[in-house]
């Protein structure tokens, strides 16, 4: 018999109009604790991919509700996400917590963001300065900025391929620094990829540059220098920051150290603790070495880290 529900919804954000799928107990009891999960960065649909299958299964076997919804502009969901901005998408998550709050099963007090890669942006984005929520997950969620991040990911991937000290790797790297700094400066698209010409087009960029086309080239200008410390330090709730030992995508201990130095921070409410978990040898997905699956003791810490603060529900769904 299956203990969890699937049910198809949509709700809005001024014009958009965003798809998902909501997750519930068979048995939840009118006080179930919820979960909105909010995907990273391209057109992420709800599931994330093959990421949020087996936490959306987790926690709604653990008893909370948890709600996923496709990026706008991505399978059922109108808008686009190219031409959103950080607040867009912070505004879609926030809708997506009103809607999830006011299902008659949720307990409204008791329902917090989780977002992985990207999506941790976006959560903290949503969740700064609002004195209502439980707690906020993020999930390999980058300390540093995407400009900062997109240049270690890039600069791993071309180790990979050339090996370290590689002049391959020096001048792919110089050149996505021009193309940054292109960024900066609001050049269009087609300046851009004059960079890239003039630069003979080294196979190693198309890992950062194979999909971008002009109106990607304008999301990731605005993007760029986002810095995650100002929302950081407007947490009014407690944080739960997750990463894997093994992430090639993210500056693991370069975003631990910005984590907790907000935390520490004068302007940090007290309330708004911080919880670090590395998992060693988890990759951007957390997913164990040469595995499709997460590695050991991931979601039962995220269930047992958020149970621990709202409980999954007050009744018997557990």
């Amino acid at each position: 018999m299956e203990s969890v529900r699937v049910q198809d919804v949509t709700f809005v954000n001024g014009e958009v109009e965003l798809a998902g799928s909501l997750r519930m107990p068979v048995d939840a009891d009118l006080a179930v604790a919820g979960v909105v999960l909010v995907g990273g960065s391209g057109p992420t649909d709800r599931d994330n991919g093959t990421y949020f299958p087996p936490i959306q299964r987790h926690l709604a076997e653990a008893g909370f509700a948890v709600l996923s919804y496709d990026k706008r502009g991505v399978g059922q969901s109108s808008g686009d996400w190219r031409a959103a901005t950080m607040d867009d998408l912070a505004a879609d998550a926030v809708a997506a917590l009103g809607f999830l709050r006011a299902r008659p099963e949720v307990r409204p007090q008791a329902v917090g963001l989780f977002g992985h890669s990207e999506g941790g942006w976006v959560a903290l984005r949503a969740s700064a300065g609002r004195g209502d929520l439980p707690w906020v997950v993020t999930s390999s969620c980058p300390g540093v900025s995407p400009a900062e991040q997109e240049r270690y990911a890039l600069g791993n991937h071309l180790k990979g391929l050339h090996g370290e000290g590689h002049p391959e790797v020096r001048g792919t790297l110089d050149l996505y620094d021009q193309l940054a700094e292109a960024g900066r400066r609001n050049a269009d698209f087609s300046t851009a990829q004059q960079l890239v010409d003039d630069a003979g087009a080294p196979p190693g960029l198309a890992y950062y540059w194979g999909d971008v086309d002009e109106r990607l080239w304008s999301f990731l200008k605005r993007k760029q220098d986002h810095d995650p410390t100002p929302d950081l330090l407007r947490l009014r709730c407690p944080h739960l920051a997750l990463f894997g030992g093994a992430d090639p995508t993210v500056p693991v201990a370069d975003s631990i150290r910005v984590f907790a130095s907000a935390a520490c921070h004068s302007a940090r409410l007290q309330r708004a603790a911080l919880t670090v978990e590395v998992f060693p040898g988890g990759d951007h997905r957390l997913r164990a070495a040469d595995s499709a699956a997460l590695v050991p003791g991931y979601l039962d810490k995220v269930s047992q880290w958020l149970a621990d603060r709202v409980g999954p529900s007050t009744g018997g769904s557990g």
